[in-house]
């Protein structure tokens, strides 16, 4: 898996650019979006559904709509130009209007003119030039339930990001028959790359991956695979957990086997103190990691101006680490 450039073995065919999907939801995937369009890559990325927090979820509850807010995030993440005046009106939040999007009720009103949420995105995306295609990964309703590490169970997505206690297991629960929308299959079967995250552990990334067909998607591509754990605990679904332990809840949610590359986060003595709490990780944690098949990649990834979150450009040279150091395993 290791010793052969990505770049040479790919990128150096101009008529065949390597091509990455992004799996997540949130604040977080759009961090990853860009690095990789920076870097000259094909994007896609795949969506979680169940959202149920703030603008999307009352527009769930009022409209009985697909969630629109992670969908509205990426689109914006790759869009061709973020001066542009659609595209910052696109993310324009107006709290005379229960704190709703604009790219959120256009999402909406369009899913309802149009009949079609794909249709929906595909109109926006134009809109924006965005350079990628964002797919949701499924097109069913879902709701989300949770059981926490100290036995108690919560319904729905935003109960469950900010629990009490760090999450053992999530699922998801539709009234129809749960299945994952097949343009999304069919980017992450044909890429080279595949990121999880950064982002939510339990609420942002895994649901992707409870969608049928997701992980045997994940498994048939010729991918690598790489898992951008989060910075610091800044929601209740992951207090206390170790990077090793963030690991082994995406193994226990169906990824054994399928994750190559871990980027973590290691602060440096120049890292501000804000008391936030950084996702710890010992050297016995980095050599299980490495005997159970994954390689480690420990670097300073924090934005130094806002702790909690990614730098851009320390993630882009993360990833760039990752490409230089796996190939692709296609045929």
């Amino acid at each position: 898996m290791c010793g052969v450039s990505l770049m040479d073995d790919v990128c150096t065919q101009a008529s065949d650019p390597l091509k990455a999907v992004v799996i997540g939801g949130g604040s977080g995937s759009p961090l990853s979006i860009k690095a990789l369009l920076a870097m000259g890559l094909e994007v896609d990325s795949v969506v979680a559904m169940a959202d149920d927090g703030g603008s999307t979820g009352l527009l769930r509850d009022v409209a009985n709509v697909t969630a629109p807010g992670d969908i509205r995030k990426n689109l914006v993440a790759m869009a061709q130009d973020p001066t542009d005046p659609f595209c910052k009106a696109f993310r324009t939040r107006f709290q005379f209007a229960d704190n709703h999007t604009l790219g959120n009720l256009m999402l909406v009103a369009l899913e309802e003119c149009t009949g079609s949420f794909p249709e929906a995105i595909r109109i926006c995306a134009e809109l924006l030039h965005a350079r990628g295609n964002v797919y949701p990964s499924t097109l069913c309703h879902v709701n989300m339930g949770a059981s926490t590490r100290d036995g108690r169970t919560l319904e729905g997505q935003a109960a469950a990001c900010h629990a009490n206690a760090a999450l053992e297991r999530v699922w998801l629960d539709s009234k129809q028959t749960l299945e994952a929308y097949e343009p999304a299959l069919a980017a992450i079967r044909q890429a080279n790359l595949v990121v999880l995250g950064p982002g939510s552990l339990y609420t942002s990334i895994i649901p992707n991956l409870l969608v049928p067909g997701v992980v045997d998607a994940i498994r048939q591509s010729q991918a690598s695979t790489v898992f951008v754990s989060s910075v610091a605990d800044v929601q209740g679904e992951t207090w206390g957990l170790t990077a090793r332990e963030h690991l082994q809840a995406l193994l226990d949610h169906g990824m054994e086997g399928l994750v190559h590359y871990m980027l973590v986060h290691v602060p440096t003595q120049d890292m501000p103190n804000t008391g936030t709490r950084t996702v710890t990780f010992q050297q016995e944690d980095i050599d299980a990691i490495h005997n159970a098949g994954t390689v480690v990649l420990a670097r300073d990834l924090a934005d130094h101006q806002a702790p909690t979150r990614h730098n851009a450009q320390a993630l882009q040279a993360a990833l760039g680490e990752v490409l230089s150091l796996c190939r692709s395993r296609r045929k």
